[in-house]
This record gives C-alpha cells, sequence and structure tokens, in this order.
C-alpha cells in the first residue's frame, strides 16, 4: 500500500512538474518572439518596451540610443516625448474637475473659455471635444460639420480642452499635470519644457535608416495638452495601473471616460472602426478586448495599451519616426499581435 501511495506520488509530482514547465515554456514564448522582432534592422527598433502584469514587470528591455550622436544607450527609465498620448492625461484632468462640479461635460465650451469669439463656441460642448467630434478644423474657420456628427481626429481639441483645465483650476496645465503625477508617485514624468530638454531622449525622423535629428519641438504652452508630456515606460505603467483600478478617477467618472457614441479607424488597431471615448479607444473587435492608444510626432513613436481581463499592460516608445507613414508603429504592431496571440492574456 505505502509502495503504491508512493508511486502515485511521484506521479503527480512529475505530472506538476511538467505542467510547470509547459506553462513557463508558454509564459516566455511571447517575450522570445518580441526578442526576434527587435533584434531585426528592417524596420530598425531603437527605443524600450515594458510588459506588466498586475503591476509587477514581466519584460522591459531598452535597445538603441537615446542620442545617435553621443551613442549614449537608451535605458527603460528614459523619458520621451509621448506625444498624442498625453491626450488620456488630460480628458482625466477634465473628469476630476466634473467629479469636482466645476465642468459640465455637455456645456458650450464658450462656458469655460469666454475668450473665444466664434459662433461655434457657444455649440461645441466639452464632450465633443473629447472625443474628436467638435468640427473645429480652425480657430478662425466654421466648423468642418455639425459638432457631434462626424469624427475627425487632431490636436486643437485637446488644446483647447487643457485650456479648460487652466480656466477651472485657475492654475497654468503644468501646475496641474504635474500635481497628479507627484501624488501618482510618476517621478520621471513632466510637462514638456526647452528648459529640461537637455534630459530627454532625442527624437529622429528615420528616412532609410539614416536619422535626422529633431532639432525643434512642435510642443508649446498652448498645446501642452495634445502632445506635451513626457514620461518612462515605467511610468505609464504606473498610470495604467492607477487609471484602470479605480485609484483616480471615481468608477462612473471613468466609465464616461469609456464609453463611447463614436467610432473610427486606425492603421495601428486594425481595418475596423472601433469605438473612441475620451482620448482612449476601446478595441472589441479582437479576441481579447483592450484599451490604448498612440503617439506620433518630433520624430516619437508611442504606444500604451491595456488588457482589462488579464490586467496587463503593453507600452512602447520608440525615438525615432519613419519618414514612410507605412512603416508608422511597424515594430509596435508586431509586438501587439505577438501578445494578443500569447498565453499571457489569458491567465487570470
Amino acid at each position: 500500500m505505502k509502495s503504491t501511495f508512493r508511486i502515485f506520488s511521484l506521479l503527480s509530482f512529475l505530472l506538476l512538474l511538467s505542467n510547470c514547465n509547459s506553462f513557463a515554456q508558454k509564459k516566455d514564448n511571447y517575450s522570445a518572439k518580441i526578442d526576434s522582432v527587435i533584434k531585426l534592422n528592417n524596420p530598425k527598433f531603437n527605443g524600450v518596451i515594458l510588459i506588466s502584469k498586475n503591476g509587477k514587470t514581466l519584460y522591459s528591455k531598452a535597445k538603441g540610443f537615446s542620442n545617435f550622436e553621443t551613442k549614449k544607450p537608451l535605458k527603460i527609465d528614459s523619458q520621451f516625448e509621448i506625444m498624442s498620448n498625453s491626450k488620456q492625461i488630460t480628458a482625466v484632468l477634465i473628469l476630476l474637475e466634473v467629479e469636482k462640479g466645476k465642468i459640465d461635460l455637455n456645456a458650450p465650451i464658450k462656458k469655460y473659455l469666454p475668450e473665444l469669439t466664434q459662433s461655434w463656441a457657444d455649440s461645441v460642448t466639452v464632450h465633443q471635444l473629447l472625443n474628436h467630434t467638435h468640427g473645429i478644423v480652425d480657430l478662425q474657420k466654421p466648423l468642418a460639420y455639425k459638432a457631434g456628427t462626424n469624427f475627425k481626429y487632431g490636436d486643437l481639441s485637446f488644446s483647447l480642452a487643457g485650456k479648460i483645465v487652466e480656466s477651472t483650476t485657475k492654475k497654468s496645465y503644468t501646475e496641474v499635470a504635474d500635481a497628479l503625477f507627484k501624488k501618482l508617485k510618476m517621478n520621471n514624468t513632466l510637462c514638456y519644457s526647452e528648459a529640461k530638454k537637455q534630459n530627454f531622449v532625442s527624437g529622429y525622423i528615420n528616412k532609410n535608416d539614416s536619422f535626422e535629428i529633431v532639432k525643434k519641438s512642435k510642443i508649446n504652452s498652448d498645446n501642452l495638452g495634445a502632445d506635451g508630456i513626457v514620461s518612462t515606460a515605467n511610468d505609464l505603467a504606473i498610470w495604467n495601473n492607477n487609471l484602470h483600478k479605480g485609484k483616480i478617477l471615481k468608477p462612473e467618472t471613468y466609465q464616461l471616460m469609456l464609453k463611447y457614441n463614436i467610432t473610427s479607424q486606425h492603421n495601428f488597431f486594425g481595418k475596423e472602426k472601433e469605438g473612441y471615448g475620451y482620448g482612449i479607444r476601446i478595441l472589441e473587435k479582437e479576441p481579447v478586448k483592450y484599451l490604448g492608444h498612440t503617439g506620433l510626432g518630433d520624430g516619437f513613436s508611442s504606444v500604451n495599451l491595456y488588457f482589462p481581463e488579464s490586467d496587463v499592460s503593453l507600452i512602447i516608445q520608440e525615438n525615432e519616426m519613419n519618414v514612410s507613414s507605412d512603416l508608422f508603429y511597424a515594430s509596435e504592431f508586431k509586438i501587439k499581435n505577438i501578445l494578443l496571440k500569447s498565453s499571457l492574456l489569458n491567465q487570470k
């Protein structure tokens, strides 16, 4: 009887060991595939990648240079311009003011920006700024379409949203954003300024593997709300861990951010139109639902994705932007698809 029990125990142990090894292989599979992608030089990957689950880093890699002239290597905590991923942060700053009763999402923007003299300022709402259905193409021109009836992505709406934050808080956008970053312990995240530029990663335009530095940033005090945040992969993981787990916004306010009444198509996210909330896309047509946004400009590319069912974040930052639009987010697209097919997103 004891002999039978020992044999059973040994078989159980071997089976458990086999399952553990199988699990480890599955777990490690996506990382090996990502390593293969970033080793390729067509197109060249120059940036950082971070994958976290349940707030813990599972994969992090920095490859290439923060400055091609000095050959200074990139680090996982290098500071990149995140461009349009800044919009999500501005949306949250607006929603925090909504929670305080200082902003009504359905109010016309004229209420908060009385200096606007255009007639459309009395009809375009804060909500329409945040989901790009406003129709504003230029401050001095009529609307391109009736507000709320169409989607046209751009920076101007979130530049105005940043000004609304300043109007209701009576502080500069930088002061308000930096206070939130400090509260969240995002210690390497801040608003762009020329004075601090020397600490940031340099951005480059890639012309057939010839890298040309971007000397003049498009960011200024007027468009901080659209493109003005500088951050690291680790800090963006902290951001996701707080935003998507109810540590910044109340649950009902967070749902306002994800509730959409407009869809749009973006090549990085596929050929289908998907939902657009407030500075965030809601992807529901893939095998795994996820949330995310991209950023492009000044020689930088950034992707920030969150997979709610498995509590996984994927953050990719590059300081090179290909001159060919066909190659925008080329490596990022491959890495995203590796993760979508991995067992990591199906593990609880």
